[in-house]
């Protein structure tokens, strides 16, 4: 599994590197220390994990994982144990306090092979389909969602509105680009202002001029619009 650790401090990295080299299913591929560095890293070596640091020079980790459009596997390691409770609300799989004590490395190992077991066989694709996660924030409130919970987006002007469990967080990013990074297995443009996820349909009506009414599951409504609906049948259909 290739890890990058994302740390300010150099010696920091080196002594996780030195931990690590107890866990030998853990390669680690790189280092950088500011987010603008992990960010590029992470496009060229598409790691597995990251064992990320949250306060740093610059943008923060959580700003680096806003900038993601699909999210690896998230470990963070800090000095500040305020920001504890935050990282658990974001879902992190674990949380390191500096300095790292090869106890608590070798906990969030294990974290680490449980959940890419779990994964296993499923690969990464070009698009995003139902297995990958993607990190939203909204204000001071973060999370890390699977697409397969989240059910409908939604435009509204220069964001998107994220459903899922009883959120609608808003991102800054325009639905023609989000259509293009998902996968059109999963994922349908229902109309300008709607992408609704197909594993979330329930049921579908005909709807005014040639359009449809389709149902998710929680009982949202979307419309999908006359110029899409015949693609529509033809998706949904043997």
């Amino acid at each position: 599994m290739k890890a990058l650790i994302v740390d300010d401090e150099r010696l920091a990295r080196k002594e996780l590197m030195k931990l690590l080299e107890e866990h030998p299913s853990i390669e680690v591929a790189g280092e950088a220390m500011n987010a603008d560095e992990a960010e590029k890293m992470i496009e060229e070596l598409n790691p597995d994990l990251l064992f990320l640091d949250i306060q740093m020079p610059g943008r923060t980790g959580f700003q680096l994982l806003e900038s993601l459009d699909t999210v690896p596997l998230v470990v963070f390691t800090t000095a500040y144990d305020e920001f504890a409770i935050r990282a658990f609300e974001v879902n992190a799989l674990d949380y390191l306090l500096k300095p790292i004590q090869p106890e608590r490395l070798a906990e969030a190992v294990h974290k680490v092979q449980e959940k890419e077991r779990s994964r296993s066989g499923k690969g990464r694709e070009s698009k995003l389909g139902l297995e990958d996660q993607v990190f939203v924030k909204d204000g001071e409130k973060c999370w890390f969602v699977s697409l397969s919970n989240i059910r409908l987006f939604e435009s509204d002007g220069n964001y998107i509105k994220v459903y899922f469990d009883t959120n609608r967080p808003m991102i800054h990013k325009s639905l023609n680009a989000l259509d293009e990074k998902l996968d059109e297995r999963s994922f349908f443009r229902a109309s300008r202002k709607h992408i609704i996820n197909l594993s979330w349909v329930e049921g579908i009506e005909p709807w005014f001029n040639g359009g449809l009414m389709v149902k998710l599951r929680g009982g949202d409504k979307v419309e999908v619009s006359r110029r899409q609906a015949a693609k529509f049948k033809d998706m949904m259909s043997l």
